[in-house]
């Protein structure tokens, strides 16, 4: 019966070795402090607000970085207080605003900056609602990863994506921008 689970054991880990390529799967999870959050295994969180209470379970679900992408002026943004939270209990921070109304390439730039450096995964990102944190992702994922539209706007969507303006955006910018 032993040799049996280790073999199940086994023939998982090894499945599961020989897929990487397999999309994510994206989970919910209800933190308190955190608005809709979605997590993409372990690489990843997008969501929407939190407080600045909530950064030291961040840390404690395995994060290494925080990605800010409120805008100073949102109301309820405590950028700065979030910020030195982080950076007290070790955490990278990075806050780079991201206007939805109007999205800029170069916080882009700055996110794909911020995402790959080495040893910022897992990165917890967030904005207000969590859409600009999965436009964010989703950018990641074409112009990094080089992961299709389609595999790409699954996960986006499933991480909270639902504006078709940052969808676009979002493909324009993966597309052009190839690392």
């Amino acid at each position: 019966m032993k040799s049996l689970f280790l073999s199940a054991g086994l023939i998982l880990a090894a499945s599961m070795a020989a897929s990487p390529l397999a999309a994510q799967e994206v989970t919910k999870e209800t933190v308190p402090g955190i608005v809709n959050l979605a997590r993409a295994e372990t690489t990843v969180a997008c969501s929407g607000a939190i407080k600045v209470e909530a950064v030291p379970e961040i840390k404690k679900m395995g994060f290494v970085s925080i990605i800010n992408l409120r805008e100073s002026n949102e109301p309820g943004a405590n950028v700065e207080a979030e910020g030195a939270a982080a950076e007290a209990i070790g955490l990278h921070y990075y806050h780079i605003p991201f206007n939805s109304a109007a999205p800029d390439p170069a916080a882009a730039d700055k996110f794909l900056e911020a995402i790959t450096v080495k040893g910022s995964e897992p990165a917890f990102i967030h904005c207000a609602g969590g859409g600009r944190a999965a436009t964010m992702w989703f950018i990641k994922r074409l112009a990094v990863d080089h992961w299709d539209v389609d595999r790409a706007t699954k996960e986006a969507t499933a991480l909270g994506l639902t504006s078709s303006a940052l969808k676009q955006f979002a493909i324009d910018y993966g597309q052009t921008h190839k690392r």
